[in-house]
């Protein structure tokens, strides 16, 4: 893997464009037929932006973006064991989306530079000096299908649309699988796929799987009306919301979302990005400051 130069514009992740979130983190209980959330402690509690969480594969930690007071994002981390958190980051630049790479050696992450340029960059865990992967793509989000290969949300240029990329690394051959896509990327529990979110039309938004081997695009579900946040748990199900409620499906026997029985729904308001631990015990979801 190359460590390369980057420069890419992105008003996106503008800091003054974000608004304040808080992350919740539930103990999950799920069941054959139903899942319960309960025990919900924002982990955050601080003004400002705090999202886009991720959970390290084996270790009780929640990898997540925060704004500092200059209202720049570093990374941090919380243990939910110990319950302390712990800065990652504390650059000049602006990290975003920290992802732990397949390796665990290191944290992926999109970097937002003074100068406009946006690298996809690997730090390593202590948070020293990062390496660039990415420099050819504009890319907004991304996950790992294994430690040399990626899918991306590539942000269109001059109103084009966003399109989902399969990048292999070895050789950098980019592939355009789909547009007009969502943010929410994810590894499909026990199959060689990821799925995303396909923005088909303005009112029909579908959960679609590209399978790996083939790399064929198939229909899973349809999304909730205008929702594009979705996670996996490690049985197959998934969760998504509709901004103020939770809501599970299992797509190879149902049609319909069911809403989640919450112990205490009180702290769930804009829902947004939701995180399930690989024990499938834990969900992290953002909700609005």
């Amino acid at each position: 893997m190359k460590s390369i130069a980057i420069l890419l514009i992105v008003a996106g992740f503008s800091a003054y464009s974000q608004t304040g979130s808080e992350i919740i983190l539930f103990d999950l209980k799920a069941k054959k037929k139903s899942i319960t959330l309960s025990n919900p402690q924002n982990i955050t509690n601080h003004p400002g932006y705090d999202n886009q969480p991720s959970f390290h594969t084996d270790e009780p930690i929640i990898y997540y973006a925060s704004f500092n007071d200059q209202g720049r994002s570093d990374i941090k981390a919380y243990n939910f064991e110990t319950q302390t958190t712990t800065q990652v980051t504390n650059t000049s630049e602006r990290e975003y989306s920290p992802t732990l790479t397949p390796d665990k050696t290191g944290i992926s992450c999109i970097i937002q530079r003074d100068n406009g340029a946006q690298d996809l960059g690997k730090y390593p865990l202590d948070g020293t000096e990062p390496y660039v992967i990415i420099d050819s793509l504009v890319v907004g989000y991304h996950v790992w299908t294994d430690n040399s290969h990626l899918a991306l949300f590539v942000l269109g240029k001059n109103g084009s649309p966003n399109t989902l990329h399969y990048l292999r690394l070895p050789t950098q051959e980019d592939t355009i699988i789909a547009d007009n896509i969502g943010r929410s990327l994810h590894r499909i529990p026990n199959e060689r796929a990821i799925s995303f979110v396909h923005k088909v039309g303005e009112s029909n938004w579908q959960i679609k799987k590209l399978n790996l081997e083939t790399m064929q695009v198939s229909f899973i579900i349809n999304t909730l009306p205008n929702q594009e946040d979705i996670a996996w748990l490690p049985d197959g199900r998934l969760i998504t919301s509709d901004g103020k409620k939770l809501f599970v499906i299992n797509s190879n026997k149902e049609k319909n979302w069911t809403a989640i029985a919450v112990s205490d729904s009180s702290l769930l308001k804009g829902i947004t990005r939701l995180a399930v631990n690989a024990k499938g015990d834990k969900l992290a979801v953002v909700v609005s400051e």
